[in-house]
C-alpha cells in the first residue's frame, strides 16, 4: 500500500469520532443546543493531547533507533561492521526504484578544537544507517555504503592536513576549514552515488573505491584524529 494513503487511513481512523462529533454538533447546533460543541472541543484536545507524543515518539525513532541503540562506530573499527550493524528504522520501508536490494549509510564527523591541538574523528552512525533486509548478505552493497564512511574519512584527513599547513592557529580559521571541508565532503557523496547508482554501475563503482583508497593512502600520516596545531 502506498505511504501517503497509509498516512491519510491512518488519520481518518483515528479522527473518525471528531468527524462524527462535527455531525453531531452541525444537527444539533440548528436546535440551539451547544452541548455537543463543547464535547466536540474536549475531544479534539485529548486527541491531540494523545497524538501529539505519538508523532514524536515517531519522528524520533525514524531519526534514531533508541530501541535498538548502538553508538557510533569510529573509523578505525570500519572493518568490523556488517549489516547486523545497521539498526536504522523505517516504518514505511524505502526501495531504490523497487529493488529491495537497498541500504544507507548515515556517518558524520565529530571536531573538537582545543588550545595547542585539535580532534577531528569520522563516525558510523549505527541506530540512524537502515538495510532493508538486515540479512542481506551482498558484499557489493555494504562495501558501496562503507565507502561512504571512506569518503567522510577522507575529508576528514584532508582537514587535518589544512590543518597542519597553517601558520597562525585561529579558531575561525579552522573552523572555516572544517565548514569548506563539510560542504565539499557533501557534494563528493552525492557526486559518487550519482556515478555509481548506489554500487549498481560496477566499473564506476570500482573506478571510486580504487581512487578514494588511493587519497587515503597518501593522507595516512592524517588518520590519527589529534593533530597538534603548530606554535
Amino acid at each position: 500500500m502506498n505511504d501517503t494513503l497509509i498516512i491519510i487511513s491512518f488519520l481518518a481512523f483515528y479522527f473518525s469520532p471528531v468527524f462524527y462529533q462535527i455531525g453531531i454538533v452541525i444537527k444539533e447546533n440548528k436546535q440551539g443546543n451547544k452541548i455537543p460543541l463543547r464535547r466536540l472541543k474536549n475531544i479534539l484536545k485529548y486527541s491531540f493531547l494523545i497524538l501529539t507524543p505519538l508523532l514524536l515518539g515517531f519522528a524520533a525513532l525514524t531519526h534514531t533507533n533508541y530501541l535498538d541503540y548502538e553508538k557510533p562506530i569510529t573509523y578505525d573499527k570500519i572493518d568490523q561492521i556488517t549489516f547486523e550493524n545497521f539498526r536504522g528504522l523505517e516504518f514505511f520501508k524505502k526501495s531504490l526504484y523497487g529493488n529491495k536490494r537497498f541500504a544507507y549509510v548515515v556517518v558524520s564527523m565529530e571536531s573538537e578544537i582545543k588550545e595547542d591541538y585539535v580532534v577531528i574523528k569520522s563516525l558510523f552512525h549505527p541506530s540512524r544507517s537502515f538495510v532493508y533486509n538486515s540479512y542481506s548478505n551482498s558484499k557489493e552493497l555494504l562495501t558501496h555504503e562503507m565507502y561512504h564512511f571512506k569518503i567522510m574519512e577522507l575529508y576528514v584527513r584532508k582537514i587535518k592536513k589544512c590543518i597542519s599547513e597553517l601558520k597562525n592557529n585561529k579558531k575561525d580559521q579552522i573552523k572555516d576549514i572544517i565548514n569548506q571541508k563539510k560542504i565539499e565532503e557533501r557534494e563528493f557523496q552525492q557526486q559518487y552515488d550519482y556515478d555509481t547508482f548506489h554500487s549498481y554501475v560496477f566499473s564506476e563503482q570500482k573506478k571510486y573505491e580504487k581512487q578514494i583508497d588511493s587519497l587515503l593512502n597518501l593522507l595516512s600520516e592524517f588518520e590519527n584524529p589529534q593533530i597538534k596545531l603548530n606554535e
